[in-house]
């Protein structure tokens, strides 16, 4: 079985047809396709044993395979993604769909919690699917940050706001950071946050890398001028000033400028996590179509997520709906209502100035 999947050009006509075929016979029914029943319904005339051999073929390129000892076969993850990708077809919003979605943000009444929560059971009743709907992100001033350490490689920010709303995020820290370093981060941030958002947070820590970087730059001028050491990367996050004489610096106040120097540089290497930590706090994650394994939190259900982002009045993403269900959803029905209801609750955001 080769290591990639492969491109829809590299199907000829007849392999794409079979193909195809066995994924929406497949999204329709839950069964395995057999090759007789793909003489019923391929355009062209061939024999099932001309069938079996396409799908063998299919089969070998990981995009297709038997649950069980059958002759029928069904779609495997990636043969879903190709489809979803490359295939499907996506179908109008049905009016009767549209019409359950609109009476639910009809009611303009309570606050934007009472909407998605609306939304949500609309989302479940119109697809008979479990829905999931990511609210906005808060941009209040924060009052406190804590941050957790999870695993080697996630950590939790918790996020208590000026207003009591409290918010949890996860995210990927830096590489090599350790529960302690995430501890000294928020006592940083929280010594800076009282009245500040987020994005005013950044801008801060930014300005205190700027006087760090100059006030390093000011000491290590001389030195780098007199031939006692150079920069190696400088300016990036592996820069380092190597010191060649350091004889040269006994007796002339030399060593308390580069005992300052060492501290500067601490100093710049926390702060510069630090602001990434922030910028991954910030940072919004891509929506699509996930299948199976592709997302961990589906991995062992055999689940898909269909998810849609919404967008305030300044068109900024602030937030996601969306359905979970079987990897047989019937995406080409599930797709425009997701992306239907995903418009509408932006419109209502944006009417209502959340942001």
């Amino acid at each position: 079985m080769p290591d990639r999947t492969p491109n829809l050009d590299e199907l000829n006509d007849r392999s794409r047809e079979v193909f195809r075929r066995v994924v929406e016979g497949y999204l329709q029914t839950g069964a395995p396709v057999g090759s007789r029943t793909l003489t019923r319904t391929l355009s062209e005339q061939v024999s099932a044993a001309t069938i079996r051999n396409v799908m063998q073929d299919l089969e070998f390129l990981g995009l297709i395979g038997s649950p069980h000892v059958s002759a029928g076969r069904i779609p495997t993850q990636a043969g879903l993604r190709l489809f979803v990708d490359g295939l499907l077809e996506v179908g109008d919003l049905d009016t009767e769909d549209r019409a359950k979605l609109d009476e639910t943000l009809g009611d303009r009444g309570g606050d934007v919690a009472s909407l998605l929560d609306r939304v949500g059971s609309a989302l479940s009743g119109v697809t008979r699917g479990a829905s999931l709907v990511l609210a906005p992100k808060h941009e209040a001033p924060i009052r406190h940050i804590e941050f957790v350490s999870l695993a080697a490689d996630r950590a939790l920010v918790v996020l208590v706001f000026a207003d009591g709303h409290v918010e949890n995020r996860l995210f990927s820290p830096p590489p090599g950071q350790t529960p302690s370093s995430l501890r000294e981060a928020a006592n940083f941030l929280n010594a800076l946050a009282e009245g500040r958002t987020l994005s005013e947070l950044s801008t801060v820590v930014g300005r205190e890398i700027a006087a760090r970087r100059q006030e390093l730059d000011t000491l290590a001028a001389d030195l780098v001028e007199t031939g006692v050491a150079e920069w190696i990367n400088r300016g990036e996050q592996t820069e380092r000033l190597i010191v060649r004489g350091r004889g040269n610096l006994l007796g002339e106040g030399g060593e308390a400028d580069l005992e300052r120097i060492r501290e500067l540089f601490d100093d710049l290497e926390r702060k510069r996590d630090i602001a990434e930590f922030l910028e991954l706090t910030e940072r919004g994650e891509g929506v699509r179509i996930f299948i199976g394994s592709e997302n961990k939190l589906f991995s062992l259900s055999g689940s898909s997520l269909v998810v849609s982002p919404y967008m305030n009045a300044d068109r900024k993403i602030v937030g996601a709906v969306g359905v979970i269900g079987p990897t047989r959803l019937n995406y080409g029905r599930i797709v425009p209502i997701v992306d239907y209801t995903a418009q509408l609750v932006g419109r209502m955001i944006a009417d209502r100035g959340a942001s």
